[in-house]
């Protein structure tokens, strides 16, 4: 990596070229973003994981160009066609798009009218022609007549197609139609024939057309789909004027006769060659910059929905609501391991399923009840709420997005082997209620249904951007070394599903762990992984409080001199704010260990383990509102934020049909982002503006509520 590449970096990432050097060496030598961001912060000035993991991207970018860079010199060297110039150019050039203008002449091109009429001699034609200083072509061109070439209209068509080629594979034209294309390209869209009944969805977009630079991920996603679906056709471009007068400044110059026949082949060049090259490139980037922003929408609710408050280690009783197949109840232990499982049907043997839940509740010493919020839920909770004796606010409604793709996964067959999906799905309910982290790590991302367009984008960066964000929660609240399970462990810094199952294997044969230290036994793991994985790893009751903190081991001996300074324990400093208040942490600054890192610890210690995630709080619904008919306009109710998009925010109101508050209806000032106003999970008051029964659209406002 070059002085000017770690400048590009830097200047991409609004950062230091010493900030974006220090990272990639730590990525070089083997660092992890969460890693990286709390443990290597002297090294990179504080950067956050966001910034680390946009450095990741740009430097990885980078690689793929260098790749690139060496197999176009090395076919151009091939040809025989290098030159020292072309050479220098190459080397500097950092972007693909820009390596690929640059080759564009060397490429092994297919039988192309340029390369028919070469074959037919008519290069030197058309050299003359382009440099525009021939006032009579008609007169050259008749000296080219061969048995190959009957005419003069042929012999100048035939350089005309050899100068639209040098047009298309001028790097100063391409660049011109570009900044054109950045400028004022349009994308327009209309139906297909014979389609509007088929992609009568698509309605919206039946004669459509809105500024390339203007038009919203989630519109352009919606008419890319239609496009792949087949209802819409699609086209990007600007003004064809504009366009063309662009490179008409390049390229006409000189004598009014070969001019004429330049302008003929501009005109070639950029409707049969430049246009659909650039108008693909255009799509692409469009396509790309519209799933950059879908994923970004979808990592910020998967993060809010990973971080959702937990009810903690509590006994729990967790009900999957159903009708005709009752409901499926489990009860399971502080810990989400299964201790009993029933059927009820409490809507058609209520007295029978009453009495079943009150033996469960006694039998199994339940705290709190966990019921599905999908089909009959709400039936389930009132007739739940009716007799519980912990009180209705030990009852709490959990989202089933997701549970039955994790209930008949090759995760949940081998962790109930013997139980059949209704009661897998019942288990998950229970465990989100206890730790929404620990169970959603189970579930592809994908499936957890709180994003847009998640399967129109791009996959392979949608399920980097969803790791990455699936990494930063993990790691973000810790680890249970001696309860995670190895879904969990594997998204632990360091780790991977291999040492995660190794570890557990380890935990099964030789009992719970007593501290960090003796992961270092576990088959695979390293001092690297080690070195990765130690901080995001909690030990209860451990020997050394410090293995129960984010306090990384290599700066145990920092801590323990602390306490050796005060003449008190370790403990003794983790418990006692007045021993914090004497110490002068510039005295324990070193070469390993700067001031960041001794003020990470210093709070640490003031919290030791603490969970970054909010308390938990009961939620109830309007118990007049059960389903769309029952929704009034001006009806203010209380709901629950179910997903965010670019447009607004989707809430239940509690009548198996969330509701829209579009972007302008989320506050009474200007929204940009409805980020900025809700979060995933949020408790909300909402006013019904419109129920659309027949099109199963609610519209709900929170202006003024």
């Amino acid at each position: 990596m070059n002085k000017t590449q770690i400048q590009l970096i830097a200047s991409s990432v609004g950062v230091t070229t010493h900030q974006v050097q220090n990272t990639i060496n730590l990525l070089e030598e083997g660092g992890t973003v969460p890693f990286i961001a709390r443990y290597r912060k002297e090294a990179t000035g504080s950067l956050d994981e966001v910034q680390i993991l946009d450095i990741k991207e740009y430097f990885n970018k980078l690689k793929e160009a260098d790749k690139r860079r060496e197999a176009i010199i090395k076919a151009i060297e091939e040809q025989g066609k290098m030159t020292p110039e072309l050479l220098t150019k190459l080397n500097n050039a950092y972007h693909l798009q820009e390596l690929e203008d640059l080759y564009l002449p060397y490429k092994i091109k297919r039988k192309t009218r340029a390369v028919i009429a070469i074959e037919k001699g008519l290069e030197p034609l058309a050299k003359l022609i382009f440099e525009q200083k021939e006032n009579n072509v008609s007169q050259k061109a008749s000296g080219f007549l061969n048995d190959q070439v009957a005419n003069i209209e042929e012999a100048l068509q035939g350089a005309r197609d050899i100068i639209a080629e040098w047009i298309n594979e001028n790097m100063d034209a391409r660049n011109a139609v570009r900044k054109v294309f950045e400028r004022e390209a349009v994308i327009s869209s209309k139906v297909k024939k014979n389609k509007e009944t088929d992609g009568i969805k698509y309605k919206d977009y039946f004669d459509f057309s809105e500024p390339l630079k203007k038009v919203p991920s989630h519109r352009l996603l919606a008419i890319r789909r239609g496009e792949e679906e087949g209802f819409l056709s699609v086209n990007v471009s600007p003004e064809e004027d504009n366009a063309l007068g662009a490179l008409d400044r390049i390229f006409l110059r000189g004598m009014q006769n070969a001019k004429e026949q330049v302008e003929l082949a501009i005109t070639d060049s950029y409707k049969r060659l430049m246009k659909p090259s650039i108008e693909t490139e255009f799509a692409n980037l469009s396509k790309e910059k519209a799933d950059a922003e879908a994923i970004k929408i979808f990592a910020q609710n998967l993060r809010q929905l990973l971080l959702a408050s937990p009810l903690g280690q509590k006994r729990v009783l967790a009900i999957d609501p159903g009708y005709r197949t009752g409901c499926k109840t489990v009860a399971l232990d502080a810990q989400g391991n299964l201790l009993g499982d029933t059927v009820i049907y409490p809507f058609d043997k209520p007295a029978e399923a009453q009495d079943k839940i009150l033996t469960f509740i006694e039998k199994y010493k339940i705290e709190s009840i966990a019921i599905g919020n999908g089909t009959a839920g709400r039936e389930t909770e009132d007739f739940i709420k009716k007799f519980v004796p912990m009180g209705a606010s030990a009852v709490y409604a959990v989202s089933e997005q997701g549970a039955s793709i994790y209930s008949a996964s090759p995760i949940a067959r081998e962790e109930f082997p013997d139980k059949d999906v209704t009661v897998r799905g019942a288990i998950s309910i229970g465990r989100r209620l206890m730790d929404p982290l620990a169970e959603l790590v189970k579930i592809d991302a994908k499936s957890i249904g709180v994003g847009q367009y998640q399967h129109d984008v791009d996959q392979s960066m949608l399920k980097s951007s969803l790791d990455s964000v699936v990494e930063s929660c993990v790691n973000a609240v810790g680890v249970n070394l001696n309860t995670a399970s190895k879904h969990l462990l594997s998204y632990v810094a360091g780790l991977g599903p291999a040492i995660a199952a190794n570890i557990v294997k380890f935990r099964q044969e030789n009992g719970a762990f007593t501290s960090r230290q003796q992961i270092k036994k576990v088959a695979r793991l390293g001092d690297k992984a080690f070195e990765q994985c130690a901080g995001f790893l909690r030990i209860h009751d451990a020997k050394n409080p410090l293995d129960n903190s984010a306090v990384h081991p290599e700066t145990y001996p920092v801590v323990e001199q602390m306490a050796k300074d005060l003449k008190c324990t370790v403990k003794d400093l983790m418990t006692s704010k007045e021993l914090r208040t004497r110490l002068n942490l510039k005295e324990y600054i070193s070469e390993k260990t700067g001031l960041l890192t001794l003020q990470d610890i210093l709070k640490e210690l003031e919290k030791p383990s603490r969970d970054p995630r909010e308390q938990l709080t009961a939620f109830e619904f309007d118990p007049n509102v059960k389903k769309p008919e029952d929704l009034r306009e001006g009806m203010v109710l209380p709901g629950i934020v179910t997903n965010i998009t670019a447009f607004g925010c989707f809430v239940d109101v509690g009548v198996k049909q969330d509701g829209l508050v579009h972007i302008s209806q989320l506050a009474n000032q200007y929204v940009s982002d409805p980020n900025q106003v809700v979060k995933l999970q949020q408790h909300v008051q909402v006013r019904v503006v419109e129920v659309d029964l027949g099109r199963k659209r609610i519209a709900l406002t929170m202006k003024g509520v």
